[in-house]
């Protein structure tokens, strides 16, 4: 294995695709080229937990049991077969998403991109501060405007990873991940759902969307899902795995990195069923229906259970959501002002731009509107995600349905009514979520 890291006389950037990558020899064993390939996917699925997910799925839980559990099946599903498309992109053309509009569609139109991609990584980490915020709030017993102010250090963090190479990043972020994974399963261990009841909510039931309550967290929960700046990323970032010129060496990466991406956002469903699971088991077979805030669920979480070890882990699991999110959401800023602006930055002023950005909107609600205003900022960040998300599968789904540029990797018929059916579908969804939200 061989790593290139990126140079500069002046001070380090953040990883990126074209300056570093992963030799996967052509002659190496299946296991070992899986394990070579296994990691982006991991950098994208963060995205499928972060704190606004968490937001949409306790809610649900609370207020519906289990009956909204289909709908967190069928979004990973969908992220599944689009962030695909991405990983196929990237490796099929050598440019990510980012690049390829910068270079297809005149320079009005993909700036416009571009502010609408920066757009997305605020909203994001405006959830990612928020989420930090609360779990400070709830493990050190600080108020949650300190808790705001404390998120602000995270760039120390990102500051410690400048120079590292993507398999350690990988791995700090499949740590992270697995901090969650281990915090919730021992929950579930602790509340003990009834798992026949689990099991019904995976059967999808339309009568349950046909009332406008649970549709609006059924489209919350299905603009949560998918990150627009993860499609961006993930173009970038499979990139890092170098492929040869062998005949029949790009399928043989391409059939990796589906492997990788359905395994990761197979584990991120997991977790995103298991916290509306716990929340279901929790609060809504106890009949405490309108626990909507991510404090109140954990306040609730000792008495129910009795003990403190279910909401410590909460909140650990909370942190750790919030902070894997700051490191592929700087990997993302990166890959689009590079693609579409061909300009790069040091790593830690990248972040110390996103996250005072996305402060001021934090620091303003929780002084104008106090603590309750964390929900009403996660949703927010949420429609705002949703808004963003057809812009960037329009470009994804054209380029990978174009023979031209895809060449034998184009998508088959298929697959392009499927993405253009996802597309149709999530863009209704996200009108229907602006209706519910400003018509409320």
């Amino acid at each position: 294995m061989k790593f290139r890291l990126p140079t500069t006389a002046t001070a380090p950037f953040c990883p990126s695709a074209a300056t570093e990558t992963v030799q996967v020899p052509a002659n190496a064993s299946a296991l070992r080229k899986m394990l070579l390939f296994f990691g982006p996917g991991l950098m994208i699925s963060v995205g499928y937990m972060d704190p606004g997910n968490w937001a949409t799925a306790i809610e649900a839980g609370s207020r519906f049991g289990y009956s909204l559990l289909f709908v967190v099946v069928l979004a990973s599903l969908a992220g599944m077969v689009l962030q695909n498309l991405s990983s196929r992109l990237g490796i099929a053309t050598g440019r990510d998403l980012a690049q390829l509009s910068r270079s297809r569609y005149s320079p009005p139109v993909a700036r416009g991109q571009w502010l609408l991609a920066e757009l997305s990584i605020l909203a994001t980490d405006l959830a990612e501060v928020l989420g930090a915020a609360l779990a400070f709030h709830l493990l050190l017993g600080v108020s949650i405007m300190t808790g705001v102010v404390l998120t602000a250090f995270d760039t120390v963090l990102v500051l410690a990873l400048q120079g590292a190479n993507f398999r350690r990043l990988e791995a700090i972020v499949l740590g992270l991940i697995g901090t969650i994974g281990a915090c919730f399963f021992v929950e579930l261990m602790l509340i003990k759902p009834y798992w026949p009841d689990v099991a019904a909510g995976l059967r999808p039931s339309w009568d349950v969307l046909s009332h406008q309550e649970p549709l609006y967290l059924a489209i919350g929960i299905l603009g949560a899902t998918v990150m627009p700046h993860n499609l961006y990323l993930h173009s970038s970032i499979v990139q890092t795995r170098v492929r040869d010129q062998a005949p029949g060496a790009k399928a043989t990466a391409i059939r990796y990195a589906r492997v990788d991406t359905f395994a990761s956002l197979a584990l991120a469903l997991l977790i995103n069923a298991a916290i509306l699971i716990l929340a279901a088991a929790a609060f809504h077979r106890t009949g405490h229906t309108d626990v909507v805030e991510i404090q109140d669920a954990y306040h609730l979480l000792d008495p129910l259970v009795g003990g403190t070890l279910a909401s410590l882990l909460f909140g650990v699991a909370l942190l750790a959501s919030g902070q894997s999110s700051t490191f592929t959401g700087t990997i993302a800023g990166q890959v689009v002002l590079e693609g579409f602006l061909q300009r790069s930055i040091p790593c830690w002023q990248r972040r110390m731009i996103t996250r005072g950005m996305a402060l001021i909107p934090a620091v303003i609600g929780v002084w104008w509107l106090g603590d309750g205003a964390v929900g009403k900022m996660l949703v927010m960040s949420q429609v705002v995600l949703s808004l963003q998300l057809p812009f960037a599968l329009w470009p994804l789904i054209r380029f990978t349905s174009d023979p031209q540029l895809m060449g034998e990797f184009v998508n088959r018929a298929w697959v392009r009514w499927l993405a253009w059916g996802l597309f149709g579908l999530i863009s209704l969804a996200n009108v229907m979520l602006l209706v519910f939200t400003f018509t409320d």
